[in-house]
Formats: C-alpha cells, structure tokens, sequence
C-alpha cells in the first residue's frame, strides 16, 4: 500500500492552480472536467502519480466557499533553503503566516503558508543544523 492523493475542495481552481504550480513550483499532471457531476478534478504534485503522492484538487462548478472546520492540519513539504523560500512566495504574493523559525518545543525550523482557500502548507527546512534527518523528519511530525 501507499499514499495516493489528498483531496482538497477549492473556491476557484484558476487560483488554486496558480498558488500550488507556480507559488509553490509543483506541476499540474492532469485535469478533467466532469459535466455531469458538475465538477473539475486538478491533480498537482512534484512528481509522477506513479511514484510520489499529489494533491487532488476538487473543484465544485457553482460552489465558491467552504467550511473548512477544525480537524483538518496542513499538507507538508520539504524545502532545502526555508528562508529563501518563504522570500520568493512572499515576492509572489504568497501568505506566510507564519514566519520561518523553530518548532515550539524542538528545533525543527518551520513556516506556514496559505493557499487561496485557507488551507495551511507547512514547510519545513529538511537539514536542521545538528540534527540528523531522520531526526527532524520526526521532530516535524510532532509540531
């Protein structure tokens, strides 16, 4: 088994498409409208379906707002330079909200972004200073 695709339920897949592909650098791999539902299904990611796990975004034809309620977290990604990162989404007209430093209670340096419906990305610097990476992939999953 592995991980295929989260779901994600968009306002406006135009903007959505331009935050994840040209803010965030992933590709958009397919794209299909579905008439009879009524709806438009976007998959964007880093790699092929084939090998790496991609976001599915879902995008209901007449529906320009959601609920996004308190149980849903972030999607997470890793980045090599988080400072530089966070500058050049900043220059896009990205969101941080929350700038990169270190996770409460470790060392993992992290920031928050939001996408065009309020949905958190969190990125996290992938070599702390001083840690091993399988130690701060596992600090990140604490935060």
């Amino acid at each position: 088994m592995r991980l295929l695709h989260t779901m994600l339920r968009v306002n406006n897949l135009e903007e959505s498409l331009q935050f994840y592909c040209d803010i965030l650098g992933m590709k958009l791999i397919r794209q299909k409208d579905y008439p009879g539902g009524k709806f438009t299904l976007a998959f964007v990611g880093y790699g092929d379906e084939s090998d790496t796990a991609v976001i599915e975004l879902t995008y209901n034809w007449g529906v320009d707002s959601y609920e996004l309620g308190n149980a849903y977290g972030h999607i997470a990604i890793g980045v090599d330079d988080i400072y530089g990162t966070c500058e050049k989404i900043r220059e896009q007209g990205g969101n941080i909200s929350r700038e990169p430093g270190p996770m409460k209670h470790g060392s993992t340096v992290i920031a928050f972004v939001e996408d065009p419906n309020g949905y958190k990305v969190e990125l996290i610097q992938l070599k702390t200073q001083g840690l091993p990476e399988k130690e701060t992939a596992a600090a990140g999953a604490n935060s």
